[in-house]
């Protein structure tokens, strides 16, 4: 017959696994136990919990019991104006205070400090790493009476004579920005002074005798040397960003009106102060979605570049 295989030429099952090599196999996994455990229950438990919630209608209060709604609140949100405001605030929150204000300058006291005399780099190195080391609800309160309108940034225009305004109330998202700003600009000079530091001094000393100016040797030198750290820390820096909502509250509560509510402001804003535990929950988990879709983007990015 054609196409008939010979019983010869079949191929011969797969052995089945022998207990010693499952025994093995189990020991070798056996110390990782806890370990799953405890994150199946603290983290993937939590999060399948607030992904049932965010299929309801869950209230904190005046409320029967809750009904399942399915994609009512993820539809919700993306038609709903405050929503997208929020959205809208984050992003220009996320742009001034990671992408150009810890960012750029983190790479400029890194730099800076390489060619400052040591009483400098330690003054410069205690005031900054003390502003990233203090509590979120500290550093608020602080930049809270720097910026109020009786506070000491308007006391210092007040003494120059310059014109003054109640900054919080004006400009409320560029004042969160500032703050958030100063308080975490710390781990971006610590990555970059890690990652200037092992650049080879013999590159720079060639490219000083070629005449290149500090300009095109920052350019074409530092910068391409540093890639992978300036890549890692964006990333890093912009996923702290996305869940800041202790300096926002403390020093704005996301006002006046809707104007510096952020993300997590506002999920806390519907989930809590409004008591509508589903909406804020669907929130939250499209936040979520937000950040996990960032970081593997930029793991690609970076691994593209090995």
């Amino acid at each position: 017959m054609t196409g008939a295989v010979p019983h010869a030429a079949r191929p011969a099952p797969a052995p089945a696994p022998r207990p010693a090599a499952v025994r093995r196999g189990l020991l070798r996994w056996s110390p990782l136990a806890p370990a799953t455990v405890l994150l199946l229950l603290f983290l993937a438990g939590p999060v399948g919990y607030c992904c049932y919630l965010a299929l309801t209608d869950t209230q904190l209060t005046g409320q029967e019991s809750a009904s399942f709604v399915g994609l009512a609140n993820f539809r919700h949100a993306v038609t709903d104006p405050a929503f997208l405001n929020a959205v809208v605030l984050t992003l220009v929150f996320t742009v001034l205070s990671s992408f150009l204000g810890q960012n750029t300058l983190g790479l400029a006291l890194a730099a800076l400090l390489r060619r400052a005399s040591r009483p400098v780099r330690a003054v410069t190195g205690a005031v900054v790493i003390t502003a990233w080391v203090l509590p979120e609800i500290v550093a608020g309160f602080l930049l809270y009476t720097f910026f109020e309108r009786r506070g000491t940034l308007n006391a210092l225009l007040a003494w120059l004579h310059l014109p003054t305004q109640n900054w919080l109330f004006t400009l409320p998202i560029l004042a969160v920005s500032f703050a958030n700003v100063w308080r975490g600009t710390a781990f971006s000079m610590l990555i970059y002074s890690a990652a200037l530091a092992g650049i080879p001094q013999e590159v720079t000393e060639s490219a000083e005798v070629d005449g290149a100016g500090g300009l095109r040797r920052l350019w074409h030198i530092t910068l391409p040397m540093i890639r992978r750290s300036i890549g890692t820390n964006l990333m890093l820096n912009t996923l702290q960003t996305l869940s800041v909502f202790g300096l926002i509250w403390t020093m704005t509560r996301g006002g006046p009106g809707d104007r510096s509510q952020t993300l997590p402001v506002f999920m806390y804003d519907q989930a809590f102060m409004k008591s509508l535990i589903g909406y804020g929950t669907a929130v939250a988990l499209l936040l979520l979605v937000v950040g996990a879709l960032f970081s593997v983007v930029s793991l690609r990015l970076l691994r593209e570049e090995v």
